[in-house]
């Protein structure tokens, strides 16, 4: 099968704009992470590029399949300006790379942790991963490859992360949109959670 690296830049491409800058991470024994940055009026949206060179695979097979598993690439979209949110870099190379590192299937409604704050001062530790198909269309690829998905990433709070694995993630975006929580702002306080 074709590298589906370039398909994959060319899709965020079309769907984001020229990228204004990128960074590459190479964790040892696994394959090159790069995060595009994206700047668009009012919003800086990150982007990686490389978590879908090979398909997710169940972390119970024997062997993984070469070719056929979920493959997907993350997308954190935030307001620039009033925090230093360009350290996010390694934290999202990092979450990128955990299906090579520790065999994770990185999907919609999945908590991820980066073991710290997103970039220097955030409130944020952890995300929620999003449903794909929003700002960055599915790109389909050869059968019987899966398609690559464009996950986004939202930023939790861990009060947020704590209540969402009690209540589940459909209940957290709900108290999200009922609270009229603006996702995008690097440093929101928690939503109200009683």
């Amino acid at each position: 099968m074709a590298d589906v690296l370039p398909l994959v830049e060319a899709r965020l491409r079309s769907a984001l704009g020229e990228p204004d800058a990128r960074a590459a991470v190479t964790f040892l024994g696994t394959d090159r992470i790069e995060v595009l940055r994206f700047t668009e009026g009012d919003v800086v949206r990150y982007a990686t590029l490389g978590m879908s060179a090979q398909p997710m695979a169940d972390p119970t097979a024997v062997l993984a399949d070469p070719v056929k598993g979920p493959r997907a690439e993350l997308v954190l979209s935030v307001r620039p300006g009033t925090a230093d949110t360009d350290k996010v870099l390694r934290p999202l190379a990092v979450l990128a790379a955990s299906p090579q590192v520790e065999g994770l299937i990185v999907a919609p409604g999945a908590s991820l942790d980066v073991g710290g704050a997103l970039w220097p001062g955030a409130p944020f530790t952890s995300v929620l991963v999003a449903e794909s198909g929003g700002l960055v269309e599915d790109l389909e690829l050869d059968a019987p490859a899966d398609p690559v998905r464009f996950l986004p990433l939202l930023p939790m709070t861990p009060n947020e992360a704590a209540w969402k694995r009690v209540h589940g993630a459909g209940a957290l975006q709900e108290r999200w949109l009922n609270g009229g929580t603006d996702l995008r702002d690097p440093s929101r306080g928690s939503v109200p959670l009683d």
